[in-house]
């Protein structure tokens, strides 16, 4: 299971990988990461001038059914590793998770 942990408000931080430049955008399936699977987000922006990064938040949160302003990236902004915080039920968010890792 992706690495999952109780954000400092309500709702979760999770590992994700991130594949820019992808034919459309996709939330979906793990990634083995060094430090345990991250879920894939496939985007088709390029990483140009923070574009990947905004398609993400709008990827996650469609993907999450939350709005935008309630997931941001909060490590790893600058590479294809990222560690996201989705704001909401914890319950409802880590089942959702499990569900796009499967």
């Amino acid at each position: 299971m992706v690495a999952v942990s109780r954000a400092p408000t309500d709702g979760v931080r999770i590992s994700v990988r991130v594949r820019p430049g992808a034919r459309r955008d996709e939330v979906g399936g793990s990634w083995a990461a060094a430090r345990g699977p991250a879920l894939v987000v496939a985007v088709r922006a390029r990483a140009v001038e923070g574009a990947a990064n905004a398609a993400v938040v709008a990827a996650l949160a469609a993907a999450f059914g939350v709005r935008r302003g309630n997931v941001e990236i909060v490590a790893g902004a600058r590479g294809r590793d990222k560690v996201v915080a989705v704001r909401g039920d914890h319950a409802e968010l880590t089942a959702r998770l499990a569900q796009l890792m499967a």
